[in-house]
């Protein structure tokens, strides 16, 4: 919910006062004001519950899929879609310390847009799913890192559609003849089900994503199944989609909402381009018009630009992405692989803040913003930034021995002698 901190009129609530020494007509006028007040809250309560129960009835349902007027010339528009994220996610601020003055940071928790199926991946798999089904698929191709969150989330959303999921996981040369353990996103993925084939990160590389989901869907068609591919992070022209969507998503929130914020910056990290592409083209043909800014996490900018220019030829979009989109370099050492200043920082935003960042992606984004604002504060001052949270939480199981020195708040509880110990005392539940 977004939060107001200035009033048009002082608010009057439920236990204004008023003073007999008023006037009458004032003590009415500041009555009346109050009753229309009640009313437009218990109307905005029962509209806001309404909608909860709408939505929660809709889940894993099959709709026809209308898109915003503003991406209605788009072509191809999905026919329809499937309700797999608990959307919208929440808007709120975010009190990042050693800020430029006067920039404000908003945070767009997409962290939030499920448990199991959870993270920015959620809102492209309501797109894919559906397309997937529509085309009477049997089984779900994808393919990622070992720690994957696309790969996580595809597992679990093809169960829930009565789909199997084949993973084709990217790991390193001396890991790749080894059970892959289940450390965070393989622990979700082994639960639900999913067929893994690892792939050393060397032959990835030479032979390439495509090559290997066809390998594997060929192998399948052989075997009397009905596989669907989904390419890396889901980012393909229909994936777009969910980030497309996203943006009317916060256009409404932002209307309905207490505070009437605009925001000059979108901020997003960019792992395989979808979630740029969707937002930069949505909010470049929306009344939105905010400047987004990606922190590449893989790769370049470079390949980014050509990669997103790929999406947005593939939607007849008409416009350059080096229009509509800013990307910035900040792999670091590499693609999941940090450097112990991105461990800390991760570490001390959740201890400042209360929020945990993946260390992969929206860790490395948000690095990267706080590193540019500190060495170019004119360009970020006076501005409202919306960064988008894109989850990857269980990602952070990966990196607990790079963790562990920085998290020591620890001890035993300290307890007198004198103080009385009685056995059975302390029920254990």
């Amino acid at each position: 919910m977004l939060v107001s901190r200035s009033f048009l009129f002082s608010p009057i609530n439920k236990l204004t006062v008023f003073s007999q020494s008023q006037p009458q007509h004032t003590r009415l006028l500041l009555q009346s004001h109050r009753i229309h007040t009640m009313a437009a809250e218990a109307a905005t309560t029962n509209t806001s519950n309404t909608t909860a129960k709408a939505a929660a009835m809709d889940f894993l349902t099959k709709k026809v899929y209308t898109p915003p007027p503003w991406a209605s010339h788009i072509n191809p528009i999905p026919s329809h879609t499937f309700s797999l994220g608990h959307l919208p996610t929440p808007i709120h601020k975010w009190n990042l310390p050693n800020l430029p003055p006067n920039t404000e940071v908003w945070l767009k928790r997409d962290d939030l847009s499920g448990m199991q199926l959870s993270g920015n991946k959620v809102r492209k798999l309501e797109f894919l799913m559906a397309d997937a089904v529509e085309k009477g698929a049997d089984c779900i191709v994808t393919i990622g890192g070992i720690q994957s969150n696309h790969c996580r989330a595809t597992a679990v959303a093809a169960k829930y559609l009565n789909l199997d999921c084949y993973l084709i996981l990217r790991t390193s040369r001396v890991l790749v003849d080894q059970d892959p353990g289940l450390t965070g996103n393989l622990l979700v993925e082994r639960l639900v089900g999913a067929h893994i084939d690892l792939i050393s990160k060397e032959e990835y590389a030479k032979i390439g994503s495509g090559v290997l989901t066809n390998l594997l869907k060929e192998k399948l068609l052989k075997e009397g199944r009905r596989p669907y591919v989904i390419p890396v992070g889901g980012s393909n022209s229909l994936g777009t989609w969910g980030y497309i969507e996203a943006i009317r998503e916060i256009e409404e929130q932002l209307q309905s909402g207490i505070d009437k914020v605009k925001f000059d910056d979108i901020v997003v990290a960019c792992g395989s381009g979808g979630t740029v592409a969707g937002l930069s083209l949505a909010s470049w043909l929306s009344s939105s018009k905010a400047k987004v800014n990606a922190f590449s996490v893989c790769d370049d900018p470079d390949y980014f630009y050509d990669y997103v220019q790929g999406l947005l030829d593939g939607l007849e979009a008409g416009v350059d992405s080096r229009n509509i989109v800013d990307i910035q370099n900040a792999k670091g050492l590499g693609y999941a692989i940090n450097t112990s200043e991105e461990i800390n920082f991760v570490k001390e935003i959740a201890a400042t803040t209360g929020i945990v960042l993946d260390p992969v992606y929206s860790g490395k984004a948000a690095y990267g913003m706080m590193k540019d604002m500190a060495e170019n504060p004119k360009k970020w001052e006076g501005r409202k930034v919306l960064f988008i949270h894109t989850g990857g939480l269980l990602g952070l199981y990966d990196k607990v021995e790079q963790m562990a020195p920085l998290l020591g708040n620890w001890r035993r509880m300290d307890v007198n002698e004198s103080v009385p110990r009685i056995d059975g005392l302390g029920k254990m539940f």
